[in-house]
């Protein structure tokens, strides 16, 4: 009897042993993932290092119509059939680039937005440039009382983040942000993929090298909009080449400046159109506007955590970062808590 519980309980064993090994040769991308995921804030604000392929290039070869479209991809190449839908609000922000006065290209940003636990995501793709980027986990189904950590099987949601970015910056000093605007006309062109706005910013994130090469990226693809949110894109590079970035006739239309430093809210500036959202987004750019103006056209990190401080939309501002496009950093500022700076380096 000895001898057969004996045997009996290194067969179990053998057995849990293999289906470890076996979870781990088929999940092991993940499980690494996963555990680099760490709570760096009680907002909560997270930090996540992708590890391994998440698909990207192969994503761009079909594209997606819709949100649906995006989803499916993501549970069936990333997420091993776990469910997820994306939810989508109404973002309303700012953002703006220039230079310090030792010459540094800086880029400003302020998420507004409902409540959305943010996360760091660092990505090093084969095919393509290290970047991080700030995407918002409430987009995957997260929020205050629904938290990936600690891990659990709705962490594994959290994996499709690469495909969730809201402003990111690569290892060139490609720095992209998106904001809300009320109107825009997206190209539709037959024979072209269709991308929606976080996709086009993981596009330019993974792909460019230079504020010429995101735009020239753009223009390969049709876009829609999820949930029907139209969007634009600020786009500035180590060399301080900077576009605002609209979809008006059809087209991918670029907007540069004269001045020095560029700066964007939430309404459209083609063609000097200047349609708004109706609530304070022209007050906003004029305060930036105004800033660098008083500050001899230029700002430091500093001031520029200052001045985003200044043109927050209370309880709406998620999160406010200072890029720094030339040291490859970024200073971060959560739920208005400006008196707590994270500062991450970019190592490619």
């Amino acid at each position: 009897m000895k001898k057969r519980l004996k045997r009996l309980v290194t067969a179990i064993g053998t057995f849990v042993l293999a289906i470890i090994i076996l979870i781990a040769a088929l999940f092991h991308q993940e499980i690494r993932t996963l555990i680099s995921l760490k709570e760096v804030s009680p907002y909560p604000f997270y930090t996540m290092t992708y590890i391994g392929d998440y698909g990207f290039d192969e994503f761009l070869q079909e594209g997606a119509a819709s949100d649906k479209d995006i989803e499916r991809f993501i549970m069936k190449r990333l997420l091993r059939g776990a469910e997820l839908e994306l939810n989508i609000a109404t973002p309303a922000c700012t953002a703006f680039t220039g230079k310090t006065p030792e010459g540094q290209v800086i880029f400003g940003r302020n998420f507004d937005f409902d409540y959305a636990p943010p996360l760091l995501l660092t990505t090093r793709p084969r095919n393509g440039y290290a970047s991080i980027s700030m995407v918002n986990l409430s987009f995957a189904g997260f929020d205050k009382e629904t938290r990936p950590l600690p891990l659990n099987t709705k962490s594994f949601v959290a994996l499709g983040a690469p495909y969730l970015p809201f402003d990111g910056m690569n290892e060139c000093g490609v720095t992209i942000a998106l904001l809300a605007v009320p109107y825009a006309e997206p190209p539709q062109k037959p024979g072209q993929i269709t991308l929606n706005t976080t996709t086009g910013i993981r596009l330019v994130l993974d792909k460019a090298a230079t504020t010429q090469e995101a735009v020239d990226l753009l223009k390969r693809y049709n876009f829609y909009f999820s949930a029907g949110i139209e969007c634009h894109y600020l786009i500035s590079d180590a060399s301080g080449d900077s576009v605002l970035v609209e979809f008006m006739e059809g087209q991918v239309q670029v907007i540069r400046t004269q001045k020095p430093y560029q700066i964007a809210s939430n309404f459209i500036q083609y063609k000097g159109l200047n349609i708004g959202e109706g609530y304070t987004e022209f007050e906003r750019f004029d305060a930036v506007e105004k800033a660098f103006m008083d500050q001899g056209e230029r700002l430091s990190e500093a001031q520029s955590m200052s001045l985003l401080s200044q043109i927050k939309i209370p309880d709406r501002t998620q999160w406010s970062a200072v890029y720094n496009l030339t040291e490859k950093t970024v200073d971060i500022c959560i739920g208005m808590d400006y008196d707590k700076v994270h500062t991450f380096t970019l190592k490619p």
